[in-house]
């Protein structure tokens, strides 16, 4: 247990039923290889979007060190934060702001209320190669990731490059034990192998590849097919869970079939993954809706495709509430602190 009396903190009630709340969040919501890495005995926080370790981050009021504590790492000192300000009103400070993104369909919504931003579409320079595939559904983690190995290997077997995206380090990890117990070669890029990523992504378009990869290599990559993999039907992309944000997915399936290459793309995911869990398990309980997704054929992988989707949809509408309640509270302290008359 953390003593916070030899630091010389003296906590009055209030203080010590916060710091029971914080240990009881870092004991059981925040996870290992998923959430944080502990690397070179310190901890060090993974961006749950792109994949990457957070270098000089740490967590707010006691978290960061509880978890040190939980993890067996030297406690290091506890930061204190002497001025906020969030992105969305840090970028609103400049005068022209703009960019270029392949995802900015889903957001568009957000571009506008924040920045007061267009989304305009841009055609592709050559014709669009890329296959989508339907999704496959398994009932348990367990089935998923069978059915995972058993399209890679399907793939592989064909020759083409295989990239296999995970949501943490912790599951690609996991699938790389299972590719090694079958006795296929690989690479994997999460946060521990950030040092080798451009050599990995530079491979992963050669024949015969496979590439176990967390977001890391979903963001603006761009891989290069090797000799006669374009004929083959070039590089293959499959989802092993759905995120939170249907562009994440996007971002991860515009690996393949660039620059007017073939290639193809899947999600393989299962009932058990964190969306439906978080977002959809109530509604999956009642009985009228286990019957239609454990129907046959057609009609099931629709249902199937439009719970996910709806899963989705709903986890974007939380995020959007909670950005619209920041922005509120930006607006709210722009006009307080405007002591001039003018806000900023």
């Amino acid at each position: 247990m953390l003593d916070w009396e030899p630091l010389g903190v003296i906590l009055n009630e209030g203080q010590r039923e916060e710091l029971v709340r914080q240990a009881l969040v870092a004991l059981h919501l925040y996870e290992r290889d998923r959430h944080y890495l502990v690397k070179e005995e310190k901890i060090q926080i993974i961006d749950e979007y792109t994949g990457r370790l957070m270098a000089d981050r740490s967590w707010e009021r006691g978290l960061h060190q509880l978890i040190e504590v939980k993890e067996g790492c030297a406690i290091t000192p506890r930061k204190e934060t002497q001025a906020r300000i969030s992105y969305q009103r840090f970028f609103r400070r400049y005068f022209g702001p703009a960019g270029m993104t392949g995802t900015a369909r889903e957001v568009s919504r957000e571009l506008w209320s924040v920045y007061r931003l267009k989304v305009v579409p841009i055609p592709t320079h050559r014709p669009m190669q890329r296959r989508y595939l339907s999704d496959r559904v398994y009932g348990t983690h367990e089935k998923k990731w069978e059915g995972v190995l058993d399209a890679i290997t399907r793939e592989h077997k064909k020759g083409r490059p295989v990239l296999v995206g995970t949501r943490s380090v912790d599951a690609s990890e996991h699938l790389s034990g299972m590719l090694t117990t079958a006795h296929l070669a690989h690479r994997v890029l999460n946060a521990r192998q950030d040092q080798e990523e451009a050599e990995i992504i530079a491979e992963a378009g050669e024949k015969a590849r496979i590439t176990v990869a967390t977001n890391m290599a979903g963001r603006g990559t761009d891989i290069q097919l090797g000799e006669a993999v374009a004929g083959m039907g070039g590089l293959h992309v499959i989802a092993t869970e759905r995120h939170e944000a249907g562009r994440i997915d996007r971002q991860l399936f515009g690996r393949c079939g660039r620059q007017g290459d073939p290639g193809s793309c899947e999600a393989i995911v299962s009932f058990e993954d964190e969306l439906v869990q978080m977002h959809l398990w109530s509604f999956l309980r009642r009985p009228s809706v286990a019957l239609l997704t454990s129907s046959p054929g057609r009609l099931r992988r629709r249902i199937v495709g439009i719970l996910f989707r709806r899963a989705q949809r709903r986890a974007e509408r939380q995020h959007y509430r909670a950005l619209f309640q920041l922005l509120k509270y930006d607006d709210q302290l722009n006009r307080t602190m405007a002591f001039s008359g003018r806000p900023e």
